[in-house]
């Protein structure tokens, strides 16, 4: 599935060739930590699948719980976390699925790390909704 996205302010735009079955959501503490939230919502894309089109992001590297060294990339304007991928011999990116434009057709099929999921986090489906602010 062809998908693009951007950034928050739009200073950095992407396009990716996707597999939509292998969305995955991330209850890892890293990825909680590094996304402001419960968990991330990814998907993954060999780097020969991947092209950005405007803006160059910045750079941060994570060491993982594994001592994997991992390069996460945001805009340097807005903040907005874009992909990651391994620090030293990038093979894919792990696309943030929130900025793609396709968003809503791509339902996670698996949950990875979920011994460090939050308590709630299954409870979501149960809790009052409301449609706006």
């Amino acid at each position: 599935m062809k998908v693009d996205g951007s950034c928050h302010c739009g200073q950095i735009t992407f396009e990716a060739e996707i597999d939509p079955g292998a969305v995955r959501i991330c209850h890892c503490t890293d990825c909680q930590t590094l996304s402001g939230t419960a968990f991330r919502v990814t998907v993954h894309t060999p780097v020969a699948n991947f092209a950005l089109r405007t803006g160059s992001p910045k750079i941060y590297i994570k060491t993982a719980e594994n001592g994997n060294r991992r390069a996460q990339a945001f805009c340097p304007e807005c903040g907005t976390p874009l992909y990651a991928t391994d620090a030293q011999q990038p093979q894919a990116y792990g696309i943030r699925v929130g900025t793609l434009k396709q968003r809503a057709q791509l339902s996670p099929s698996r949950q990875i790390w979920h011994r460090s999921a939050l308590s709630w986090v299954d409870d979501i489906g149960r809790m009052q909704r409301t449609d706006t602010q």
